[in-house]
């Protein structure tokens, strides 16, 4: 029976030409959707020549004092892309590269600002600057150019890093390697052989020159003991004037330093007071500067507030180290007699100049803990940061007038008193001084004599044994450096000197001396490439794909074979006629009265059962279905020269899944009619999205990765992949197991779940044709 329905329907099908036309459109018309696809895909990344990415240059380039060359990084960025052509660069404007990349004209742009140059040559100095490049991107015109150019925007970043790093690295490499040549040339032989006498000779005029000096210190001792003799015959006659001229002595030492210590105080405090109002105004300007990069950067913002607080914390020493200046001040206004009328308004001037200055380090305090806690707060609320800003600035305003008040008491009260005092101090040391000179005049005709001829003479003792001592330590510094001068250059000449023998430390900087030779021989080029980019990326390919075609080969394959299906369900009956099955049966050309109404399994009395009407009428759809999924992948191995390790398991494939997808929709299509071709669709475009065929499935939403197992589609890709590429284990086997357990639900469904639908399916049409419309 089957049999017969079979042959009947290859006749009808070859019957005319547009029958067999059409049956061969039916084969093709899959394969080339297929293979449309798959040329497309072949290399796209390899096209990306066409795409149109502008590059405008606005660095006006960097000349440094120190070396009088102009350097512009934004010319060297614009040359090396001339030699480039992964993209297709423009060399523009800025205004007509934004532009461009506004209208669609361009894909991209990259403006290199005008200080490019002199941020990157920061890196010498102190504040230190990221050089940045501005990229436009318009992401509207295509999803997947935005990811091509960005690759190629960070190409060029990438080359910057490199070629700046290298050649930073071999500057310092061709030096060192100059200066080591230098120094194994004849020349600098000869200069060290002449430093050797040199320093040899000054070791010893160094040597002679202690002893010397030792032989004069002897000399003075003995002279010293008849001074000190007749010292003591002075002493009872000077012993009153000497006491009184003493005491006169302090009382100038203390008005002296009373007098330096108010002058050094107050120009300490009035340039102290001026730095740290001005550093207030620095303070306020870097805290707006830190919230204002509140929301693009919270990091870097919170880094700038936690360094403001530590500098203001650590600022906290110079109060108190003026508040001890004032202290030191007003031990020394004390000292002063109570009778001095300046004395009391000087000392309540300097107490309250002490408490304004404690009230202004408590507003610093204040303010460092503020910053503190606004680096913290920065990163979670952007209103609370707003607040901590007000708040920031107002204690620093605060801050700032207290020094004001600070300065104001100071030059109002303080400094007033300070100098009608260092006038009063002054009559008094020149009366002082007036006093000292009229009893040095009595006391030297009794003990300069001898006193000031005594001392002088310990004084220089004391001083020539000390320059004794130092003569003798340069002489042995000198040996000292005269010797390793020696070991090194014997190092240097390796094994020339067989007769010094080898110690440890002519070993040791012979090693050393060989590594930096090994320095000096080296291509200074390789080693600054090396140290520009340490690492190397060594790619190995696992089961290797030939090219982006042959990966996508599968998904469009397996796709195309789905799609066959469909359409050969759109384009054939699934259904037997009454004619037919009387033909088969061989009844004439209409079945007896007593079939009933016209539908499956009514002949079954004659011994034409639902199950030889489903294989039967299902023999044509198994043979077109096998004969598309023979030419997909026959054309896609031959015609488009995909990549197929294994060509007979990719046939096996393509058989298997065309015999799995046609049976399905074809079920579908005979329990549920033009319903069951919609349910067809649906799955298509499930399996479309859940396939894992362009995206891993774990990059899919949870749904997906759910039913990403029971799908047909992954099964059959997969095990088209192994044909490709090579097979791990019995990978292979088992995708192809999976793939054809996918016949039990569908034979299943067609051959008995089928009969209890068949008469709602009949309604369903019926109600369906009535309409006129479906």
């Amino acid at each position: 029976m089957i049999w017969g329905i079979f042959k009947r329907d290859m006749c009808h099908a070859t019957r005319n030409v547009i029958a067999v036309i059409v049956s061969m459109g039916l084969v093709v018309v899959p394969a080339l959707y297929a293979w449309f696809n798959i040329a497309a895909s072949w290399d796209p990344y390899g096209n990306t020549k066409a795409l149109k990415v502008a590059v405008a240059n606005n660095d006006k380039g960097y000349k440094s004092d120190l070396i009088p060359v102009r350097v512009n990084v934004g010319e060297t960025i614009i040359s090396t892309l001339h030699a480039n052509d992964q993209l297709d660069w423009q060399f523009v404007k800025s205004d007509k590269a934004i532009d461009g990349v506004k209208s669609g004209e361009y894909y991209a742009a990259i403006v290199i600002p005008k200080g490019f140059s002199a941020d990157m040559m920061t890196l010498f100095s102190p504040d230190i600057k990221h050089a940045q490049l501005k990229y436009y991107l318009n992401e509207k015109i295509n999803p997947i150019a935005p990811h091509i150019t960005d690759q190629g925007a960070t190409t060029v970043v990438n080359t910057i890093d490199k070629t700046f790093a290298k050649t930073i690295a071999q500057v310092g490499l061709d030096l060192a390697s100059s200066i080591l040549h230098y120094s194994q040339s004849p020349q600098m032989a000869e200069y060290m052989r002449n430093l050797n006498g040199n320093l040899t000779t000054t070791a010893d005029t160094l040597s002679g020159a202690s002893q010397q000096v030792t032989s004069y210190s002897q000399l003075l001792g003995s002279a010293n003991d008849i001074v000190d003799s007749t010292g003591k015959l002075l002493a009872s006659a000077t012993k009153a004037g000497k006491q009184a001229q003493n005491a006169l002595k302090q009382g100038k030492s203390g008005a002296t330093s009373l007098t330096s210590a108010g002058a050094n105080v107050t120009s300490s405090v009035n340039t102290a007071l001026d730095q740290v109002s001005g550093a207030f105004d620095q303070v306020a300007a870097k805290v707006n500067k830190a919230f204002d990069a509140i929301g693009k950067d919270s990091d870097t913002a919170a880094s700038q507030l936690a360094t403001l607080s530590e500098q203001i914390s650590s600022g906290e020493s110079l109060y108190d180290t003026y508040i001890t200046s004032l202290n030191h001040m007003r031990e020394s206004v004390e000292q002063l007699p109570d009778s001095d009328s300046a004395k009391q308004a000087l000392l309540e001037a300097i107490d309250r100049e002490i408490t304004l200055l404690e009230a202004a380090k408590g507003d610093s305090q204040k303010l460092a803990q503020q910053l503190k806690d606004a680096s913290t707060q920065v990163t979670q609320d952007t209103a609370a940061a707003e607040r901590s800003r007000k708040e920031i600035l107002n204690r620093i305003t605060s801050a700032k007038q207290s020094i004001s008040n600070v300065r104001d008491d100071y030059a109002t009260n303080v400094k007033p008193k300070i100098d009608a005092l260092a006038s009063t101090v002054s009559t008094l040391i020149s009366q002082t001084d007036s006093m000292i000179t009229q009893l040095s005049g009595t006391a030297d005709g009794l003990d300069d004599v001898t006193g000031d001829v005594g001392t002088n003479v310990t004084s220089i003792r004391s001083t020539l044994g000390a320059i004794a001592k130092k003569l003798d330590s340069s002489a042995a510094t000198v040996k000292e450096l005269i010797t390793k001068l020696e070991t090194g250059g014997n190092a240097g000449d390796g094994n020339s000197d067989g007769g010094n023998g080898g110690n440890d430390a002519s070993s040791s900087d012979s090693g050393e001396s060989d590594e930096l030779r090994a320095l000096a021989t080296a291509n200074a080029s390789t080693l600054s490439t090396l140290i520009s980019a340490p690492v190397a990326l060594h790619r190995v390919s696992v089961y290797p794909i030939a090219n982006y075609g042959s990966a996508m080969a599968p998904f469009y394959t397996i796709l195309s074979i789905w799609v066959g299906a469909i359409i050969l369900c759109a384009m054939l009956k699934v259904t037997i006629s009454d004619r037919e099955k009387a033909h088969v049966l061989g009844l004439g050309d209409t079945l007896p009265r007593i079939a009933g109404p016209s539908g499956p399994g009514n002949a079954s009395r004659w011994g034409l059962r639902l199950d030889h009407e489903y294989f039967g009428r299902y023999a044509i759809f198994a043979l077109l279905a096998l004969l598309q999924g023979t030419l997909v992948c026959l054309g896609d191995m031959y015609f488009l020269g995909v990549q197929a390790n294994h060509a007979l398991q990719f046939l096996a494939v393509g058989w298997l899944a065309a015999l799995v997808f046609s049976n399905i929709v074809y079920t579908l299509t005979v329990s549920f009619g033009d319903i069951g071709k919609a349910v067809a669709v649906v799955l298509l475009v499930m399996q479309v999205a859940g396939s894992g065929g362009t995206f891993p499935i774990e990059t899919l939403p949870k749904f997906f990765q759910m039913l990403y197992p029971f799908l047909p589609f992954p099964h059959a890709i997969d095990a088209m992949h192994a044909a490709m590429a090579g097979s791990y284990g019995n990978e292979y086997l088992l995708d192809m197991v999976y793939l054809a357990l996918f016949l039990i639900p569908s034979l299943l469904l067609g051959l008995v779940l089928r009969k209890p639908v068949i008469r709602l399916n009949n309604w369903v049409s019926r109600n369906l044709e009535s309409t006129k419309v479906m």
